[in-house]
């Protein structure tokens, strides 16, 4: 049973596990206060710890997590992870607002035609959404 609310983020991320020795590059299925969840066509074991990297942010986010479960979907597994230190969870939602504005200004550019900076997209985004996206007193 999960302790938190988990909430979509749809973010690329890496995962390097001293099981592989390749990096994986996998999408983020959601983020909650305590870890998160991924979909990987490779199985992770329980209890093994990663390291996860976003790229799509500067400075790039680096966390540790330890793989919480794994359940086999098929052709892929959807896999939690759960944080190792505190912080990295508030960092994590942090990652995903800056994903969901830049996902807004590309969508205000490919849908409206509309050319936004990246402080335009913010302003409008935070404007129109930041009440609706859970801060980190919700669970």
């Amino acid at each position: 049973m999960r302790q938190y609310i988990r909430h979509l983020a749809e973010v690329p991320i890496e995962l390097q596990s001293a099981e592989f020795d390749s990096t994986d590059v996998d999408t983020v299925n959601d983020i909650s206060h305590g870890g998160l969840s991924f979909s990987s066509p490779r199985r992770f074991k329980v209890g093994a710890v990663v390291q996860m990297s976003i790229t799509v942010v500067d400075p790039v986010f680096k966390a540790y997590a330890r793989i919480s479960w794994c359940e086999n979907r098929g052709d892929y597994y959807d896999i939690g992870a759960e944080f190792l230190e505190v912080e990295d969870s508030f960092r994590a939602r942090m990652v995903e607002q800056v994903c969901r504005i830049e996902k807004y200004r590309q969508e205000q550019r490919e849908q409206h035609g509309r050319e936004l900076t990246s402080t335009e997209a913010a302003t409008e985004w935070i404007r129109k959404f930041a009440s609706d996206f859970p801060g980190a007193g919700d669970r």
